[in-house]
């Protein structure tokens, strides 16, 4: 549902040698019908005047589009087909795709939340089987340009598995919640978003008493951390996974894409946390991929000595890189899990 329409234009292919200027030929371009699972049609350019009795010389080019996705509609393939660069279309595809999606995953609830600014705030959450104990909570701050859906509802699925409820959103301007798309005005108006939502979601009757715990990754690491250092007694536990909290290479790998304002203020947050660190007192457990490129293992190194927590742990995975939750090999990727439900499993 991500992926939009696109057309991608092979290198020609010849049918025989082609010698002749082109300047006198008219390409016809064909593409595939609403059947998407129809092969492309193709375009053919033909010399003009010049008509052979056995063989055309003709230069090919293929016109494709993404693979349909299995299972459903040529209607929901044409939906799905859509430019999501805004979030009402991203909200309109979502909503075509719900019955496939409670088909898919049976745990699947999702709500938006109106924020005390007037944003919709897209939330989800995944619960244990029904009948089992919930042992605690865990909420999750996704990192820049993500979204807590997707790569993120596997890992969610797995730890609720394991007896813990999750819940996750999307920061304002980021996924299916309202906002300017990756632009951040203020990092601290995405700290107090979070800190109210899930205080409100905290709230609810039926997670009373239960420890709660918060995860963030990457930037969402660092609105974790300033969600603390604003309230630090709000969470039971606080879990960082390659989180950005110092200087100024963790915004460089954006610097083509990223806005000039959201740059500002992620270099200003990691500023702030820097200055601040000794002042992380939660039991806290670090995640960091030993080669990572976006943001320094050795800042989680330097968070892991500073924080004033008396509980803490820091754990360096050789070989991995950033994304250490879904962008490595299975193996290390449940690995990273594991360790996380097992760090959960001791506290609850």
């Amino acid at each position: 549902m991500d992926s939009c329409l696109t057309l991608r234009f092979r290198q020609p292919e010849l049918d025989f040698p082609f010698h002749n200027s082109l300047k006198n030929q008219l390409p016809v371009l064909g593409l595939a019908g609403r059947n998407n699972n129809a092969a492309p049609k193709r375009a053919v350019l033909v010399p003009r005047g010049r008509r052979s009795s056995t063989h055309h010389r003709r230069l090919i080019v293929r016109a494709e589009i993404n693979s349909p996705i299995e299972g459903v509609s040529d209607d929901l393939n044409l939906i799905a087909s859509r430019n999501l660069d805004f979030a009402y279309t991203r909200r309109k595809v979502r909503s075509a795709f719900t019955q496939v999606q409670l088909q898919l995953d049976h745990c699947l609830f999702t709500w938006y939340e109106r924020n005390s600014k007037g944003l919709e705030i897209f939330c989800k959450s995944w619960m244990p089987k029904l009948g089992d104990q919930i042992k605690g909570v865990l909420f999750f701050c996704h990192g820049y340009g993500d979204t807590c859906t997707f790569f993120f509802e596997g890992i969610a699925r797995y730890i609720a598995a394991s007896g813990y409820g999750v819940y996750a959103l999307d920061h304002p301007g980021f996924g299916l919640s309202e906002g300017l798309h990756g632009y951040v005005p203020s990092f601290d108006a995405l700290v107090d978003n979070v800190i109210e939502i899930y205080t409100k979601i905290k709230g609810r009757p039926e997670l009373q008493g239960l420890p709660c715990f918060i995860l963030g990754q990457s930037m969402g690491g660092a609105v974790t951390i300033k969600a603390h250092l604003k309230e630090p007694r709000a969470w039971d536990g606080v879990i960082l996974v390659a989180p950005m909290c110092k200087a100024v290479y963790n915004v460089i790998c954006y610097n083509d894409q990223t806005r000039l304002k959201t740059a500002f203020e992620l270099l200003n947050a990691t500023i702030d946390i820097e200055k601040q660190v000794g002042k992380v007192s939660s039991p806290l457990l670090i995640l960091h991929g030993a080669e990572d490129k976006v943001t320094d293992p050795s800042v989680s190194q330097f968070l892991y000595e500073k924080a004033s927590s008396t509980d803490k742990t820091l754990k360096l995975y050789e070989e991995g890189y950033h994304c250490i939750l879904e962008g490595e090999p299975d193996d290390r990727i449940f690995t990273v899990i594991s360790d996380i439900i097992s760090w959960l499993d001791a506290r609850c």
